[in-house]
Order: C-alpha cells, then sequence, then structure tokens
C-alpha cells in the first residue's frame, strides 16, 4: 500500500462559478505502486463525476504516497489551513483536539447504516465516530501448497498442528518453516493476531490495555519455547525480521507458512507459487478473531461546509464507487452491501479475497480509537522480538509494555 508517488492534483469543475461556489480540498493517500494505478486517477474520475452533478461545488484534490501523507495533513493542521477531507491513517488525535466533524454530523443515515459494524466501532473516540473507514484488510495464514505435498502434511486448525507442520517442513530444508516478523516494520501486526489467536488481545472488552494478561504470556512462551527455541521460524530472528522480507520470501517458495493480507496474493502469483489460505489456527481451534485493518476517512470542522462534505462522502460511498476501489487494489469493502456483492461473485478479482472477506464481520482492529496507540505501537515494535529471543521472558517484555500503556493512556485522558 506505499507508494512511491507524491503527487498534487488540482481538478477543474464542471460547475459554476458564482460566489455561492464551494471548493472542497481533499488530501488522500496513495495505494498504488505505479503511476499507472496511481489513486490520482481514481480521485480524479470520482471528482469529475460529483462535480457534473454539482454545479456549485468542486473538488480539489491531492494526492500523497503513504509516506507522506499523514504528515502533510499534520503540517496543513498545524499551518492553520486543514484541508475539508483526509483520508488518511489515523484520527484519533485530531479528534481529541476537536477538530473533526462527528460522523453523524457528515453522512446520511443510509451511509452510516452500511459500514461494517467492526469497523465503524473503531472509528469511535470516547464513545463518538469521528473516523469513517475506507478500505480495509484482514490477516489469514498462507501456506505453500507444493511445500505441504512434498513434507505429506494438512493446514493447521491447532497451534500444535502449526508447530507439527513447521517440523515436517523444517526436516525436508525449508528455510522458514513459519515466518514470524517482529522486527520494527510491522511487528504490531504479527504481535496482535497471535495474541487473538491466543484468545486475548491489546485491549479487554471495555478497551482497557492488558498486553500483559496470563492469556498473552502464555501466548508467546508457547511462541519462545515451542517455534522459535525449536528452530521453526527459520535462519533471522524473529526481531530482526520484517513483514515485508517475510513476504519476498514466500513469494521466492522459502516459506512455508505465514500470516499474510490481501496485497500477498499477487505478490506469490507474479512468482508461480502455489498457495493456498486458512483461518490463522488458535490454541486448541478456530482464533478468537482475525486482524482487521482500516484506514480512514475524517471531515475537518475548521473551513465549515458539513454540508457538502456529507454530501461528497455520501457519493463516494455507494456501492459502486466503493467496489471500484476495493478491486482496483486488492483491498476489502468497508460496507456490507459492497461485501455482499464482492462475496457473492465468483469472478477474478473478487473470488480471490473471499477468505479475507470472510474473516471482516468477525475482526478485530488495532484500538486505533485511543490517542495512546501510537506510543504503545512504536514500543511494540521495538520490544517485542525480545520476548521470543533464547533466554528471553515474555512475561518481562509484555510488563514492560503494559506499563508504557498504562503511562501514555493516562496521559490520554487527562
Amino acid at each position: 500500500m506505499v507508494s512511491a508517488l507524491g503527487m498534487t492534483a488540482v481538478l477543474g469543475g464542471c460547475g459554476s462559478t458564482g460566489s455561492s461556489d464551494v471548493t472542497l480540498r481533499l488530501v488522500a493517500a496513495d495505494y498504488g505502486n505505479s503511476a499507472a494505478n496511481s489513486s490520482k486517477k481514481y480521485w480524479d474520475k470520482l471528482a469529475e463525476a460529483y462535480e457534473s452533478q454539482h454545479s456549485g461545488v468542486k473538488v480539489e484534490v491531492s494526492v500523497y504516497s503513504w509516506n507522506d501523507v499523514d504528515r502533510k495533513v499534520k503540517e496543513m493542521v498545524d499551518a492553520g489551513d486543514a484541508p475539508d477531507i483526509a483520508q488518511i491513517g489515523a484520527y484519533a488525535d485530531y479528534a481529541a483536539a476537536g477538530k473533526l466533524y462527528q460522523a453523524s454530523d457528515l453522512l446520511s443515515i443510509r451511509t452510516q447504516a452500511d459500514f461494517l459494524s467492526p469497523l465503524s466501532d473503531a472509528g469511535e473516540w470516547k464513545h463518538v465516530q469521528y473516523g469513517i473507514p475506507f478500505a480495509a484488510s484482514t490477516r489469514v495464514l498462507f501456506y505453500n501448497k507444493t511445500l505441504f505435498a512434498e513434507a505429506g502434511i494438512t493446514p493447521p486448525t491447532t497451534w500444535s498442528e502449526l508447530a507439527a507442520d513447521a517440523k515436517a517442513l523444517k526436516d525436508k530444508g525449508v528455510k522458514y518453516p513459519y515466518a514470524l516478523p517482529l522486527g520494527s516494520e510491522e511487528a504490531q501486526a504479527e504481535t496482535m493476531q497471535w495474541l487473538l489467536s491466543g484468545g486475548a488481545g491489546y485491549t479487554d472488552d471495555v478497551g482497557t490495555y492488558t498486553i500483559d494478561s496470563a492469556q498473552n504470556v502464555e501466548t508467546f512462551t508457547w511462541l519462545r519455547d515451542d517455534l522459535v527455541g525449536k528452530g521453526l521460524t527459520g535462519p533471522v530472528a524473529p526481531g530482526k525480521l520484517n513483514r515485508a522480507d517475510a513476504f519476498a520470501a514466500f513469494a521466492d517458495g522459502q516459506v512455508g507458512m505465514l500470516n499474510g493480507h490481501p496485497t500477498l496474493i499477487q505478490q506469490a502469483a507474479k512468482k508461480g507459487v502455489r498457495f493456498g489460505t486458512v483461518p490463522m489456527p488458535g490454541r486448541t481451534g478456530k482464533a478468537k478473531a482475525a486482524m482487521g485493518v482500516t484506514d480512514w476517512m475524517m471531515g475537518f470542522k475548521q473551513h465549515g461546509h458539513a454540508e457538502q462534505i456529507g454530501d461528497f462522502l455520501d457519493f463516494v460511498y455507494e456501492q459502486k464507487n466503493v467496489l471500484a476501489f476495493s478491486r482496483e487494489y486488492g483491498l476489502l469493502p468497508v460496507t456490507g452491501s459492497a461485501s455482499n456483492t464482492m462475496t457473492e461473485s465468483d469472478s477474478a478479482p473478487d473470488k480471490d479475497l473471499h477468505p479475507f472477506l470472510d474473516q471482516l464481520p468477525i475482526s478485530e482492529l488495532y484500538p486505533v480509537g485511543k490517542t495512546s496507540w501510537a506510543t504503545v505501537s512504536a514500543s511494540v515494535k521495538k520490544e517485542i522480538g525480545q520476548a521470543v529471543t533464547p533466554g528471553g521472558s515474555p512475561s518481562g517484555v509484555l510488563t514492560r509494555l503494559q506499563a508504557t500503556a498504562t503511562e501514555a493512556d493516562s496521559s490520554d485522558a487527562s
């Protein structure tokens, strides 16, 4: 989802230019990986279509790479010139600062009701929705069918089966029987998937951090002793292995199993890897939930225009537009209507996304409604790999992370 592009486009409107005209400024992230499929093209087309039906509104779009977009919006807000609409990675800081419209101030009831509830719930700050979900993904367990056939094994449904499969793959000389990327790039994701499969998570049901719970300590003790300690995670220490490198190794046929999201489908297929997917195994059966991720749309209050922002966003979330974006970038729709259409389709690319769609209604997301999450996520990236090193202390590492989370959360609440 990261693009090297940093483009700005100003769109000419189709409407009148009278004094009543409103220009909406939208800053969006680029999901493309080249100029050919830059999100700029998607937003250009969408804005033109909207303007042609709304003569008094112009939509001025700026598209930036994921490396830059969050910083660009922060700079605009800090300079006292916020965009009207931003489609970026996080919303909670702006909600806490009182800079955003509530979703209910913008969207029609029909649009609000169409969002998948785990996603809209994750858009809440202090029980009020400010973050509007935009594009989602979930994680499933990818496995290399060729390597599994050579080892005479079937996809795992429990942790013990996963460890046994990894042992069989190791005995066949597979470089990474199970790739466990706990490096600094995206360790918070792999960590969350394992916490969920162990029956817990980063927080409890009321949103309190419980990183050092007994279940979470047991999960990382099992990883340390039954996977890493037995040499089943490959030659690179998990704390040094990044997700991008693990995906690349899977596409090169060097990985037996790993947690992956939809972008791995094309990456592996391009290299000719025969793969399958199954839900992430749990301790004794199916995992509590899959990990879900969504990016966010939000409306800034600074320049007003709530009515125009809301009307444009209602257009953005029409089913045909949601499906067009999801199909272009291999991501999951955030609305029930588009999800149902994709689920009922047996043609590509919809069919390839079915395993991920199946997980979305029961997925759990990062605690993004907490402004403390950025601090906690950074600490997880830095420290969690130490929990599975030989002689490492899962309890000690998780206790430190819990202390960081508790302190950050108390600052958030003050």
